[in-house]
């Protein structure tokens, strides 16, 4: 009788070990698909917004252009606020799913952007020299923003958190 109650004890024992580890395991595996939804989430979201950046920046360069030359500025204008109407829904994402880091530097990638933008509607008001400035800054406020975009996805880093090559 007593090694069947030491019997009974063991399955019990392993019932309850088995119930615990796959649970846990469960719930590992469940963290971590949620984490690699979110994250190719984020990574639309940065890619999308990057790229409304450089449409409205496009755009805003086409019709400072077309005003040197005399030329009828309405369609890029156009384009330029069709993608900056685009381009402050998505930043609202990126607030939403990035990290601070990435909501800061894209925060400065939108006023830099703004800046540009406010040429490209007054382009008598700036020398090419001030927009090749702000261009230039449009440039590293987007650099900066990969930079905290990569740090966000854990891109080139390993599982351990060191930098792989």
């Amino acid at each position: 009788m007593a090694s069947q109650i030491i019997t009974l004890i063991g399955v019990l024992l392993g019932a309850v070990t088995s119930f615990f580890a796959t649970s846990l395991a469960e719930r590992v595996k469940f963290r971590q698909t949620m984490a690699t939804r979110w994250d190719e989430r984020k990574l639309d979201t940065y890619i999308e917004y990057v790229s409304c950046v450089k449409d409205a920046n496009r755009a805003a360069r086409q019709a400072v252009e077309a005003h040197e030359r005399g030329e009828d500025s309405s369609e890029p204008l156009s384009a330029m606020e069709a993608a900056e109407a685009r381009r402050s829904v998505l930043f609202e994402g990126l607030v939403l799913l990035g990290d601070d880091a990435a909501s800061q530097a894209a925060m400065t990638v939108n006023e830099r952007l703004w800046a540009i933008l406010k040429c490209a509607l007054n382009p008598s008001d700036s020398s090419a020299a001030d927009r090749q400035v702000l261009s230039v800054s449009l440039i590293e406020a987007l650099n900066t923003l990969h930079q905290a975009a990569r740090s966000d996805l854990a891109i080139g880093r390993s599982f351990d958190g060191r930098t792989s090559r």
